[in-house]
């Protein structure tokens, strides 16, 4: 995918934005990213998308938002797989625009997870869950990522806090991140006194389900805008696996197998190892994730994840970088568009325009985006030119 670039990149502040539609959302996101690439119009649009259609009542977003664009006329349609949807989107524009059928391809990525609150928030989270044996029995995605971390505290004889430095590490991050709903660092203390939401996940084991759109432009090297004031950023390596999707089917819990295949294959493709990457932006929706995914992806041996954020190794000045805009825990989680977001801030990385966030030296970035606990795992490799 090394001739895959991308041009263009924008993003909402993510938040509980009542006084905004679906459509204003992603009609920001995506005239910023059309103006940093000199209002270029795509061929085609891939939309990421989960609560529009149970929490805002409407499908059909390919020609509601192309529309919304002056658009019309344009290949556009949803792409969804939980909270991966906005990495499965970004594949599927860059199979296209790689494949020489597009020549230049919009994704956004758009959530009002705010049209629903309370209890009918949680039942449109859990339909991303296997309806049949856990979602018909009152399991939610947080119960669900509760018992996760519990076995993970009793497989290895871990204290309840162990994760705890994932929180402060992202809300740590978050402060110099303006789009960020939480600016705001944690303490240790603050994170023991945390309310419980299911034993042993606390309120900052969490992200906080929120609105918010990201945008991102695509084309072919050949066909990229000249005089951009910005280094592109190519795509070099891409990768989709599924597991299970109800946990009981899988032979170890623990073992986010997804996740680590995705890794393997976008690195292979890449042509690079693992270690050769100067940030990985991982999926954080719970802390319990965030330490499996780096176990998964061969940083950490099993059971050892949560030493490497305890040490400050995945600090911004650390050997391995990560959730280095505040992640989903303090960026907030605009559910199907947080894997847009994640691209979105891996890129700001690589161009050297991430502030006070800012990688020193950054030139390659992975990106990996988990639907539910790595029913689905998306994984990007990008790298500056």
């Amino acid at each position: 995918m090394n001739d895959v670039v991308i041009i263009g990149i924008g993003q909402t502040p993510v938040g509980e934005h009542w006084e905004l539609s679906l459509r204003t959302l992603a009609f920001r996101a995506i005239q910023a990213a059309r103006r940093e690439a000199g209002n270029v119009t795509p061929d085609a649009m891939y939309i990421a998308n989960f609560f529009a259609p149970i929490a805002s009542a409407q499908t059909n977003l390919g020609a509601l938002l192309a529309e919304n664009m002056s658009l019309s006329g344009i290949e556009s349609y949803t792409v969804e797989a939980a909270e991966a949807s906005g990495a499965a989107a970004f594949r599927q524009a860059c199979l296209a625009v790689e494949s020489g059928y597009v020549n230049c391809a919009l994704v956004v990525g758009v959530e009002k997870c705010s049209d629903a609150i309370g209890a009918q928030q949680e039942a449109s989270a859990a339909q991303s869950m296997d309806y049949d044996f856990e979602g018909m029995y009152g399991l939610t995605t947080s119960a669900q990522a509760a018992l996760l971390m519990q076995r993970y505290l009793y497989q290895y004889g871990l204290p309840s806090d162990v994760l705890a430095d994932f929180a402060l590490l992202a809300h740590a991050n978050a402060v110099h991140n303006p789009n960020a709903m939480y600016r705001k660092t944690v303490s240790r203390e603050m994170y023991r006194n945390a309310g419980m939401i299911s034993d042993p996940l606390n309120m900052f084991d969490q992200a906080p389900l929120a609105d918010g759109a990201a945008a991102i432009l695509l084309t072919r090297r050949s066909l990229a805008p000249q005089g951009l004031p910005f280094p592109l950023v190519k795509v070099v390596g891409s990768a989709s696996v599924v597991d299970t999707l109800a946990l009981h089917d899988r032979t170890d819990v623990l073992a986010f197998d997804a996740a680590g295949l995705s890794v393997q294959r976008a690195c292979r493709q890449a042509g690079i190892i693992p270690e050769d990457i100067d940030l990985f932006e991982l999926s954080d929706s719970f802390s319990i994730y965030a330490a499996l995914g780096l176990e998964a992806a061969g940083f950490a041996v099993r059971g050892e994840g949560w030493k490497m954020a305890r040490d400050g190794r995945l600090s911004i000045g650390g050997e391995l970088p990560i959730l280095t805009m505040g992640g989903a825990k303090a960026r907030g989680l605009p559910f199907g568009a947080g894997g847009v977001y994640q691209l979105v801030e891996a890129v700001l990385q690589l161009r050297g325009q991430a502030g006070g966030s800012q990688v020193q030296n950054a030139r390659r970035a992975l990106v990996q985006t988990l639907g539910g606990p790595a029913s689905t795992a998306v994984t990007h490799v990008l790298e500056r030119e």
